[in-house]
């Protein structure tokens, strides 16, 4: 498998996981029940999934408020879209 598969299939991975986690965090908010931790999903953002955090941050409804996912998970989908452009592109 190619590099730009692999990395592709990272991203997928990645972004359905932040997905996932922002709606499991929802539904704990909604409970009462144990929250996932600010730094678990920012964490995931960081890594590449910073496209599923903001698809559920709107679907959901959730984390709109808060500065650091509402303005930091659209710089880190620019920072990203940057590196996957550079990482495409590399003459590796």
């Amino acid at each position: 498998m190619s590099q730009r598969k692999i990395l592709l299939l990272y991203l997928g991975v990645i972004n359905l996981v932040t997905f996932i986690l922002f709606g499991i965090d929802k539904y704990a908010a909604i409970k009462g029940k144990w929250r996932i931790p600010v730094a678990t999903l920012l964490g995931f953002s960081f890594a590449g999934g910073a496209i599923g955090g903001i698809i559920a941050m709107y679907l959901f409804h959730h984390k709109t408020q808060k500065n650091y996912f509402a303005v930091g998970l659209p710089m880190m989908i620019v920072t990203q879209i940057v590196v996957l452009f550079y990482c495409m592109n590399a003459p590796w």
